[in-house]
């Protein structure tokens, strides 16, 4: 009875993880499936502990000694959830959007570090204890289970530097890299066959340290390798590492819920890598070995020419004197959280009869989705988000686009110079618009450290500053009226 209930609320928690996902895949929905998720979590932990103190009648855990193992077992588990979600609660509250990326990776490695903590567990002290065919494979699903988890865990730490600014984001290319990879690899491989092998316990124990620092150092050097433009794709990717180690845990703790888990996420981060991948014309592994700027094509072409600067009065004027408005957020304005006046600004041009749109690239910012997250945030209507595939044809009947903070996603590189990093990437093809104003804090490279000729073109205005500070100005001006009168005297022109 009591196992047939723990089974019935996994498969009720597992529902409603699909449920989760299903949810998330649109921004109108997004609200309702976190709740889902969070619903299923507490049902999965409840049915977890539940089952393990014993309170359904299932008694003490297997391989527990004593009729009291199944209260301490409980008590244990209670004593590591509470802190961890009382130190979850106070980290989520605390962090910054900016810094969501980063606590993404971290969180990610927590997950490999839990599946390399359970397949030590499980070779030390084994829940079930098989013989021939039926070890074999409990061996080889340990060895896999903490390779995934090794590599997940020091792949994420390295994303966390890189994104957090303490690991530098250019790519780390040392020479015959892939022949280090193809040798860690083949290696582990090998490992793991000898591992399955072995009949010493101790040598068993040995190989599996030798295999986990083996991929850990691999794990370094395949995000190491990956160049900063590259890490929404390398975060969506760790998260597909994250679920299949997930999933190899499950596998060693035989736990249905686990493995059902586990392979939702894995499959889902890995769809989301390929998705981001063809947004930027990128195959998934040239992004995993190589990363932008890798030195193998030609000499980009040199961008030279002067700039031309622009007030937030004037484009405040700009703005209001237009028919059809396009704004590109990037992580510029995620960093200044300007957004909500953003937001303002969006609502009084809307107000005026201004077709005002935001376009949104695949790879925007640090994280899949970090720039809808917050446009949802400032509450953007979603209706005037859209994707790239959407909005890019309507760029030459544009009158006035708007770029806040973005720098890679709107490079004529990608599409003029073929000698370019970014070659064949698709870009938001802003400079087709009559007018684009760009805004930065200087004339700096983006995070890919590579050149823009769009500040340099004719139909372009460089308007500096920090980005919640310039927009606030442009809200002003527009509430101010002048810029009503400007937009009146625009229309009679």
């Amino acid at each position: 009875m009591a196992d047939n209930l723990i089974k019935a609320a996994y498969i009720v928690a597992a529902a409603l993880f699909i449920l989760s996902l299903g949810g998330l895949s649109h921004p109108e929905t997004s609200r309702r499936g976190n709740l889902f998720g969070i619903v299923g979590m507490l049902i999965a932990l409840v049915a977890t502990a539940f089952g393990l103190s014993g309170a359904w009648g299932a008694g003490p855990a297997a391989g527990s000694d004593g009729p009291d193992a199944g209260l301490g077992n409980f008590l244990l588990l209670l004593g590591a959830v509470i802190p961890a979600g009382v130190i979850g609660a106070m980290v989520a509250a605390r962090v910054k959007m900016t810094e969501m990326p980063q606590l993404v990776a971290l969180l990610h490695s927590f997950v490999g570090l839990a599946a390399v903590f359970v397949g030590f567990a499980t070779l030390i002290h084994p829940l079930h204890a098989g013989t021939g065919a039926e070890h074999a494979i409990q061996l080889a699903e340990i060895f896999v289970g903490v390779c995934i988890g090794s590599i997940t865990l020091t792949g994420s730490v390295v994303a966390c530097g890189k994104l957090h600014g303490k690991i530098s984001g250019k790519p780390l290319l040392i020479p015959a890299r892939h022949a280090i990879n193809l040798a860690m690899l083949i290696a582990t491989v090998v490992l793991a066959v000898v591992f399955v092998r072995a009949d010493s316990s101790q040598t068993q124990l040995v190989l599996l340290v030798v295999g986990t620092v083996i991929t850990g150092v691999l794990g370094v050097h395949l995000v190491a390798a990956i160049g900063g433009a590259d890490m929404p794709v390398v975060v969506s990717m760790l998260n597909s590492y994250s679920g299949w180690a997930a999933a190899a845990a499950g596998f060693m703790l035989s736990n249905d819920l686990l493995i059902i888990t586990g392979a939702l996420v894995g499959s889902s981060g890995a769809i989301l890598s390929s998705i981001m991948c063809k947004g930027m014309n990128r195959s998934f592994i040239s992004v995993m070995l190589g990363g932008f700027g890798t030195g193998e094509g030609g000499t980009p072409a040199a961008v030279e020419g002067e700039h031309r600067e622009i007030s937030a009065a004037e484009a405040a004027r700009l703005l209001a004197g237009a028919r059809s408005v396009v704004i590109v957020p990037g992580y510029g304005m995620a960093v200044a959280q300007a957004q909500h006046a953003l937001a303002d600004v969006t609502r009084t041009l809307r107000e005026r009869g201004v077709n005002v749109r935001f376009a949104i690239h695949p790879v925007a910012g640090r994280l899949p989705g970090h720039m809808n997250v917050l446009l949802a945030e400032a509450h953007v209507p979603y209706d005037i988000v859209l994707e790239m595939s959407e909005i890019n044809e309507d760029f030459p009947r544009t009158d006035v686009v708007l770029v806040i903070g973005a720098n890679d996603i709107v490079n004529p590189s990608a599409l003029e110079d073929p000698n370019s990093p970014i070659a064949g990437m698709p870009v938001l093809e802003v400079w087709k618009a009559r007018d684009v104003v760009v805004m930065k804090r200087s004339m700096a490279s983006g995070y890919a450290g590579i050149a823009n000729p769009l500040f340099f073109r004719p139909n372009t205005r460089m308007l500096f500053g920090d980005a919640k500070k310039v927009v606030e100005d442009i809200r002003a001006e527009l509430s101010s009226g002048t810029a009503p009168q400007l937009q009146k005297s625009s229309e009679a022109r």
